[in-house]
């Protein structure tokens, strides 16, 4: 981070050496902004910030240094503070670049009152917040701190002088936002994580609306801290991050690779990037991925590596939903939103776990002008008790009205099985630019031995049973689709990167410069 300095230089005698000066009253006005300056940048008590270190974690001010070019941070509002000895009013906000490209970037100084939200530090966001939107900048959040400051916002007069700015929580993805949590996050820490569009954590952070003794106060309860906000509890159950790592330094290489993929606005198209030598080159292998036998499961992410640019998967969710995969990755350096069907995970059938996960990255791909590619071998979704108290008609009906209000191209390749509502869903039909079937696709309302079950009242080895599943089966093969003219291609798997990339060219947004409609920019959270 650039220090600024503006001391003038001294005069020197012809050996070089300092003269001494009287100090004018110009430089002493000039030497305690610097003295102020250095208080600023000390932070909390060097206790705190010893024991952080030693810990092998960093501090707000160093996160920054990590995420930004050298000297090319500059920071706003270092001298607003509340109240006395809070060096920066405990978060650390400019504008710094990364990669080449500016950025608002907000830390979070815990060693400073524990970061809490007041009226002074809440001004500073707003300013990050605004200028992020209007100046068309990705915004940065590194998250750690402890709610609302205490007495400050105690009583009515507190909180009546609070929530000034009426958009504090409103937006509307006008920019790419990612977020880190790496401390225990309450409070607007945790309010603007959930509002990124990318959000990575520590394990041994936290994230919850409160405190686990501040909850058994209040209700009794007997849980713990990570019980209310681990990482766990949100890679696994709520989905609400997107990856954990272990680290801060891995936290902000992740940040730091989010937004490789992304534009800096919803204005322009995601950059594209230089395409790595090799990529393409597991295409010929890649029926290897698939087994013979369809009772077999298989890694779809072997497929996705072999179709995308080298080591260009950035996968999001992986621990939540499981039963479908979603990645950013790229296609002849490319920007592209991959979701994938997962049969390693219940067959691949789409849970409401999966179906919110889905809808989450559809949101994403279309608010920022990144195409999305569909790899399909879905049995249905999951049914069952546990579905319907999920509510997952209302998660599948989510799921497909995002999907068909996307303006971003849209490219669907079935690789094998696809059933029922699931087709739909996974971009069959009108739901994609172009359907794209592999020879070993089965397209159909259920699969041939549930529907000789349904329709015949057969069962497996019961006489005639074989008969009407082979007629089934024929009914659900490519060649019946693409007789319809409900799929454009019948291509050979080894075939698919080439005709991937040419479709992307076939239906890129020419005529708004690779920008969409963005319909779903304002698309809730957490649906």
């Amino acid at each position: 981070m650039s220090e600024r300095s503006s001391s003038p230089q001294r005069p020197s005698d012809e050996k070089g050496k300092a003269v001494p000066t009287q100090p004018t009253a110009l430089q002493s006005l000039v030497d305690d902004l610097n003295a102020r300056r250095e208080q600023v940048r000390a932070m909390g008590n060097p206790a705190a910030l010893q024991r952080r270190a030693q810990a092998g974690l960093l501090n707000a001010r160093e996160r920054i240094a990590h995420l930004c070019e050298p000297d090319s941070y500059t920071e706003f509002g270092e001298f607003a503070h509340t109240g006395e000895r809070a060096p920066a009013d405990g978060k650390v906000a400019g504008y710094g670049r990364i990669d080449g490209r500016l950025a608002v970037v907000v830390s979070n100084d815990f060693t400073t009152k524990g970061a809490s939200s007041t009226i002074v530090n809440g001004r500073k966001l707003a300013h990050a917040k605004r200028v992020a939107t209007q100046r068309g900048l990705p915004l940065i959040f590194f998250g750690e701190s402890s709610g609302g400051r205490i007495p400050e916002t105690l009583g009515a007069a507190g909180m009546g002088a609070s929530g000034g700015d009426p958009e504090q929580y409103l937006r509307r993805r006008e920019t790419p936002w990612a977020a880190a949590v790496l401390g225990q996050c309450y409070g607007s820490s945790s309010w603007y994580t959930v509002l990124s569009d990318f959000r990575v954590m520590r394990k041994g952070a936290l994230m919850s609306v409160s405190s686990a003794k501040l909850v058994r106060q209040a209700t009794g309860a007997k849980v713990e801290d990570e019980d209310l906000g681990g990482w766990r509890l949100h890679a696994q159950k709520t989905g609400l991050v997107d990856q954990v790592v272990d680290t801060d330094e891995e936290a902000i290489e992740a940040i730091r690779t989010f937004l490789s993929y992304m534009p800096s606005h919803a204005g322009e198209a995601p950059p594209l990037a230089a395409v790595p030598q090799g990529s393409g080159r597991d295409m010929e292998r890649i029926l290897d991925f698939l087994p013979e036998s369809r009772a077999r499961v298989y890694d779809m992410k072997k497929i996705v590596r072999a179709i995308v640019d080298t080591n260009s998967m950035f996968e999001l969710k992986a621990e939540f939903g499981k039963t479908a995969i979603t990645a950013l990755a790229r296609l002849a350096g490319q920007t592209v939103g991959i979701i994938a069907s997962n049969p390693l995970h219940r067959g691949g059938a789409l849970d409401v776990a999966a179906c919110q996960k889905i809808t989450s990255f559809i949101v994403l791909c279309d608010s920022f002008n990144i195409p999305l590619i569909n790899l399909v071998d879905v049995p249905g979704f999951h049914i069952g008790l546990e579905a319907e108290e999920q509510a997952a008609p209302a998660r599948i009906m989510n799921y497909m009205m995002a999907l068909q209000s996307v303006s971003v191209p849209k490219l669907t390749v079935i690789v094998r099985k696809t059933y029922g509502q699931a087709y739909l869903n996974m971009g069959g039909g009108r739901n994609s630019d172009e359907v794209i079937l592999w020879p070993t696709a089965e397209v159909g309302f259920m699969a041939p031995a549930a529907a000789v079950t349904v329709v015949h009242g057969l069962l497996p080895g019961e006489p005639g049973f074989e008969d009407k599943m082979a007629a089934f089966e024929r009914e659900t093969s490519p060649w019946a689709m693409a007789g319809q003219f409900a799929a454009q291609y019948v291509i050979a798997p080894q075939q698919t990167r080439n005709l991937l990339v040419e479709l992307l060219q076939t239906h890129a947004l020419r005529r708004t410069n690779g920008v969409g409609e963005h319909r779903l920019s304002n698309w809730p959270y957490y649906v």
